[in-house]
């Protein structure tokens, strides 16, 4: 079973999504599932992410027209299997 669920919504954050996405995947909590959701994002962003999911199985990818921070964050919720879930903003690092 998957510990933790981190929950990392996504829109237009080029500039520092894999700063945000290389600080979950080196963190020494294996047992953790991360859950992308990108939001209508129109940079580079979603190519950011499909290359986390396609190189580290771990990673999810869910793609939307934009609805929101708050939106985005429930389609995470209902699709993760973690004991915990955690969000982290795709501007922030852990």
């Amino acid at each position: 079973m998957v510990k933790v669920s981190v929950i990392v919504t996504v829109y237009n954050s080029e500039n520092y999504l894999a700063k945000c996405l290389d600080s979950i995947k080196f963190q020494s909590l294996e047992d953790i599932e991360v859950i992308v959701i990108n939001d209508g994002s129109v940079d580079n962003s979603n190519l950011i992410c499909e290359n986390y999911r396609d190189n580290d199985t771990r990673f999810v990818l869910f793609n939307q027209k934009n609805m929101g921070v708050s939106y985005s964050r429930q389609i995470g919720i209902d699709n993760s299997n973690g004991e915990y879930v955690i969000f982290v903003d795709s501007d922030d690092w852990i």
